[in-house]
């Protein structure tokens, strides 16, 4: 069954090693948990080179589903605990979720 939701998706991508951390933070600001999905890849302040290869350093993404009047705490709290303004350490972003489907354990009505 396909629902409409007024969920907002925080995405998080930091180093290897931090999702812990995020989905702590996050959960003290507020959400009820998180994803996390091991992933590779660069951004501009981390390419680097090993005997003229090229290393692609590896990541944690989390996903968390939240609703509209969390999403700034909870991303405030990201942003700290992941020490995401200083350049290289990761990135996080916001996705509106018009609709979802399959069963989740969040109450989409409420």
């Amino acid at each position: 069954m396909i629902c409409e939701t007024g969920r907002q998706l925080i995405v998080t991508i930091v180093k290897k090693g931090w999702a812990q951390e995020v989905i702590r933070a996050s959960r003290d600001a507020g959400a009820s948990g998180g994803t996390v999905i091991p992933a590779r890849g660069t951004g501009i302040h981390e390419m680097q080179t090993l005997l003229g290869l090229r290393i692609e350093p590896e990541k944690d993404v989390i996903l968390t589903i939240v609703n509209p009047d969390q999403t700034d705490e909870i991303l405030e709290a990201i942003v700290k605990v992941a020490d995401l303004e200083k350049p290289g350490t990761g990135i996080v972003f916001v996705i509106n979720l018009d609709k979802v489907a399959g069963r989740v354990h969040m109450t989409m009505d409420g």
